[in-house]
Order: structure tokens, then sequence, then C-alpha cells
């Protein structure tokens, strides 16, 4: 009877050795192939052959890990893209009116000039410097904005009374663009909590844009849709595309249809940071030729 009591405990310390081998030879390979993901960024999640309870709650903890870890590097490398790109467009957008002023100013240096020339010239660079000053205060408060920098006071605004004053303000630029207008502002519109500086600075935006990269007619609405007034500018715009539209609130968007020698690709960004900045959202869509931004504004 003892030998066989002996014989039990022996296999039973053997089977006990033997799964303790293969957890340990198996915690020896989930470490081996972790380390090979964590080097190569491969999605194969860990396994072992011999699971036991507690090593396999080890292991979802180390996929969950792993895979927060490998979402982490691709937002990593989304940032790093992004950063490199904007980086390229800052180059570009300070480069473009740097070169045109010094070439100018190149050939102020020439002999034989008429004044007539080196006025025609000194408008040239005045313009191209104020493009450049126009960018860097553009591209400073942007970054003032989306990093919670620049105050805002919110009060009870009248969105009505604010846009009439910018397109009274703009009427002189609406005209010299050969634009014709199309105003539609509903009346008794409640007001809406926001800055007046950021509203002013939203609508003048919208309107440079508008003024910018449409053609023919420039419609302007002010309505109320459900818990929201909705204030859209559309214009014509034949040589944008939808494409176009899912972009255009992006800091620096690139598209040479967007873009003109005056555009900073920073008017749009700045209209949805100040507006999400304030509780509100943005919009833009292209149909039939007429390109649309909105914003919509909580009530």
């Amino acid at each position: 009877m003892k030998t066989v009591l002996i014989i039990l405990l022996a296999l039973l310390c053997a089977g006990l050795i033997g799964r303790q081998i293969t957890l340990e030879r198996g915690l020896r390979q989930a470490a081996r192939k972790m380390r090979e993901q964590m080097a190569d960024e491969t999605t194969a999640r860990l396994a072992l052959p011999c699971p036991s309870a507690g090593a396999e709650e080890l292991l979802t903890c180390l996929n969950q890990l792993l895979e927060l870890r490998q979402t982490e590097r691709a937002a990593y490398r989304r940032k790093e893209q992004e950063l490199r790109r904007q980086i390229a467009n800052v180059s570009h957008d300070l480069r473009t009116p740097l070169t045109s002023i010094l070439g100018y100013l190149q050939l102020l240096e020439g002999d034989g000039l008429s004044p007539e020339k080196k006025a025609e010239y000194l408008s040239v660079i005045e313009g191209r410097a104020r493009t450049l000053q126009v960018f860097i205060a553009s591209f400073y408060d942007l970054s003032r904005i989306e990093g919670g920098e620049l105050p805002l006071e919110r009060e009870r605004i009248d969105l009505a009374r604010t846009l009439s004053d910018q397109l009274t303000a703009s009427y002189e630029q609406i005209e010299e663009a050969g634009l014709t207008m199309e105003v539609d502002i509903a009346s008794n519109l409640p007001p809406v909590w926001a800055d007046g500086g950021a509203v002013t600075r939203i609508f003048s935006n919208l309107l440079t844009n508008a003024l910018r990269h449409g053609t023919d007619t420039l419609a302007v609405r002010l309505y109320l849709d459900g818990n929201q007034i909705v204030s859209a500018f559309s214009n014509r715009a034949d040589d944008l595309t939808a494409e176009d539209a899912a972009h255009v609130f992006e800091r620096f968007y690139t598209a040479d249809k967007m873009r003109t020698g005056q555009s900073t690709g920073l008017g749009l960004a700045i209209v949805k940071a100040l507006a999400e900045r304030m509780g509100h959202s943005t919009a833009a869509r292209w149909e039939n030729g007429v390109f649309t931004v909105e914003v919509r504004w909580s009530v």
C-alpha cells in the first residue's frame, strides 16, 4: 500500500514538475514573442501552450498593453506625419512672399529704374510683407486658440446684429470682388452664448474666404434649425470638389484649388477652432458647384 502511495505521489510530482516546466517554457516563449512584437510592431496576440487561469489573466493584461502601445505608436506616427506636413506648409507660406520680396529688392538695386518702376516694386514688396504679417499673426492666433491660451468671455450675443454689421462693413469689398449678395437673416432669433470678438472674427473669416475663392453669387443665411442657429455662407466654386470640402477646416490645407497668392490656409481653421472653443460646431459641403460653410450655434 505504501509503495502504491509513493508511486502515486511520485507521478503527481512528476506531473506538477512537467506542467511547471511547460508553463515556464510557455512564459519564456511569450516573453520572446512580446519582445519581437515590440521590435517589429506586429499585432499577433500572445498565447501559452498550456495555460493556467493566473497565467491566462496575465497574458490578457499583456495583450491589452501591447494593443495600447501599438495604438499609441500609430497615433504618434500620424502626429509626426502631420507635424512634418505642417512644417512643410509653413515653410512654403513663409518662403513664397520672402522669395518675392528678395526678388524685387534685387530689381530695385538695378541702374536706370524710373521713379514709376521703383514705386511699383515698392508697392509689390509692401503687399508681400503684409501677406507675411497676416500669415504670422494668423498662425500665432490659431496656436493660442488651440492651446486654450486665448481668453474668451461668453455672453449673450445677437448673431443677426453682428452678422449685419459685418456685412455692412464689408460691402465695398464685396462689390469690388464682383459678387452678387443674397442675404436672408431670420427675424426674432434667440441670442447665443459666445464671445463677441470671436463671433466677429468668425464672420469676418467666412466673408474673406468667400471673397477670395467665390464667384458669381454670395448667399448668406442665418436661420433657426431646431435648437441651433445656423449661419451659412454659400458661393459658386466650380473648381472645388466634395473632397476639398471635407478638408477645408484643416490648417494649411494645400489643395492648389483652394489657395491663391494671398491665402494662408488658416482662415477656416481659425473659424473651426473658435467655434469649438465656445461649444459650437462647423460643417462644410460642396454640391453642384456650390461651396457652403456653416457654423451651428447652440442656443
